[in-house]
């Protein structure tokens, strides 16, 4: 009986997510009970918003305490989950993308403008997430791949400050806007900081507290202040299967 129930719920999750879906048996059905309630509450807020404000009903998971501002910016996937604190703000120049499936992790903030300049804007892929307190400054364009994974405090700072002058305060010398980008399948550690122009590809992974200022290949690890390619993927993989 306990296995059919596990069975059938995988079976639900895995409509939903459009993906075979696996629980940990470990994990209690109560446990599972609590999960689904609190699921159901956050859906229900973000049903409601999206209508009230967007005249577009989504089915996304919004939890206690997050902030929209400029919503009419933002453009939401199915089964996007915003937890709690989250504060996102839609005003770009191209707006904020979060598609199918991804998830802001709780106390994050994406921004993308000032009063003094309109920021580019911001595009997550499918099934990529970010963990708590993270922060995306969109000024120049971050675009963010699919099934990108992320962990806690990871920053984006897509323009910096001017400083050529040491006539004027350099908060008077405006700022430059750069892209950053992070391709499909990559895996970025806790506290790591992206820099204007920065551009990570498909399927690498970045160091916990690494500085990343310029362009790695597919299939890099790197790691280090500023971040350094240290191996590639492909020969951890032919040290596997030679």
């Amino acid at each position: 009986m306990r296995d059919s129930i596990y069975s059938a719920l995988e079976s639900l999750l895995g409509r939903l997510k459009k993906r075979p879906y696996r629980l940990d048996r470990r994990i209690p059905l109560g446990s599972f009970a609590g999960l689904s309630l609190r699921r159901a509450v956050w859906m229900f807020r973000g049903i409601a918003t999206t209508t009230f404000w967007q005249w577009r009903p989504k089915a996304i998971f919004i939890a206690s305490g997050v902030q929209l501002r400029n919503i009419s910016g933002v453009r939401f996937g199915s089964g996007v989950t915003l937890e709690r604190g989250v504060i996102i703000d839609g005003l770009a120049e191209h707006g904020i993308v979060l598609n199918d499936d991804v998830s802001i992790g709780a106390y994050s903030l994406i921004r993308c403008s000032t009063a003094a300049n309109v920021g580019a804007g911001i595009a997550f892929g499918a099934n990529s997430s970010c963990d708590a307190y993270s922060f995306f400054g969109a000024g120049g364009f971050v675009s963010i791949g699919r099934n990108v994974i992320m962990g806690q405090h990871v920053a984006f700072h897509a323009e910096a400050h001017n400083f050529e002058r040491t006539d004027i305060p350099i908060r008077a010398q405006g700022v430059t806007m750069k892209p950053i980008t992070i391709e499909d399948d990559c895996w970025i550690g806790a506290n790591a900081t992206f820099l204007g122009g920065a551009y990570v590809a498909r399927g690498s992974i970045v160091g916990a507290g690494s500085v990343v200022n310029k362009q790695y290949p597919a299939f890099s690890i790197i790691a280090g202040v500023p971040a350094k390619v240290i191996k590639s993927r492909e020969s951890v993989s032919q040290e596997y299967t030679g």
